[in-house]
C-alpha cells in the first residue's frame, strides 16, 4: 500500500484559520498542524502562579508577561506556537498589525505533561533556539518538583541548571528577576 501525501498548509493559511477559530487552538510547524489539548489542574495552577509572580516582579518595568493565548512566530523554523508563558522586555515585534503573534520573546516557559515533554525538550526547544531574542527557557514539571532552566550563553550555547527543592530560587538574570519554587508550586497537589 502506498503512503498518501499529507496536504501541506502554508503559514499564512494556518494563521488565517487560527484567527477564524480561536477556540480551537493548533500549532504550526513546517506545513503541519497539530491540535493542542487542554491542560490539567496542576498545569493551569503552575501557569497562573508563574504569570502572577513574573507580573509582580516586572510590574514597574518595560516588560510584558503573556499567558498561553499569545502566539509566537519563529520564521526561520516556519512555526507558529503557543508557549505557556512568555516575557518580552522593551519593544514588542509583531508579525502583522493584528498584534496577536509576536516574534521576539526573551523568556519562554513550558509546563511539561506526559504527552508534550519530548516535544518541549526536543523539536520545540530546537525551534525556540532559532529566536535571536530568546535568552531563557524554563521547563516546569507538573507531577514532581523539578524545574530546568536553560540560559543562552555569549557563544550561543545553552547552559542547563536544574532545581528540585521548594526552598530553591530560580535566577532569571535575563529579566533581572527570580522565581521562588514554593510560589511556582503553590496549591499544586503532586502525586
Amino acid at each position: 500500500m502506498a503512503l498518501q501525501p499529507v496536504p501541506v498548509m502554508t503559514f499564512e493559511d494556518w494563521l488565517e484559520a487560527e484567527r477564524a477559530e480561536p477556540e480551537e487552538r493548533t500549532e504550526y510547524v513546517a506545513g503541519e498542524v497539530f491540535a493542542m489539548a487542554g491542560g490539567s489542574e496542576a498545569h493551569n495552577l503552575i501557569v497562573v502562579n508563574i504569570a502572577r509572580e513574573l507580573s509582580l516582579a516586572l510590574k514597574r518595568r518595560p516588560c510584558r508577561v503573556y499567558p498561553s493565548d499569545m502566539k509566537v512566530h519563529i520564521a526561520s523554523a516556519e512555526a507558529g506556537v503557543y508557549p505557556d508563558i512568555m516575557v518580552i522586555c522593551g519593544e514588542r515585534h509583531f508579525h502583522d498589525n493584528r498584534r496577536d503573534l509576536v516574534t521576539n520573546p526573551g523568556l519562554i516557559v513550558e509546563v511539561l505533561s506526559d504527552s508534550t515533554e519530548a516535544y518541549d525538550r526536543g523539536l520545540k526547544f530546537a525551534n525556540y533556539r532559532e529566536i535571536e531574542s530568546l535568552h531563557t527557557y524554563l521547563l516546569i514539571s507538573q507531577d514532581r518538583i523539578t524545574v530546568d532552566l536553560y540560559q543562552r550563553q555569549a557563544d550561543n550555547s545553552w547552559n542547563l541548571e536544574s532545581f528540585a527543592h521548594l526552598e530553591d530560587v530560580i535566577p532569571l538574570p535575563g529579566i533581572d528577576a527570580s522565581l521562588a519554587m514554593a510560589e511556582v508550586y503553590d496549591k499544586v497537589e503532586l502525586p
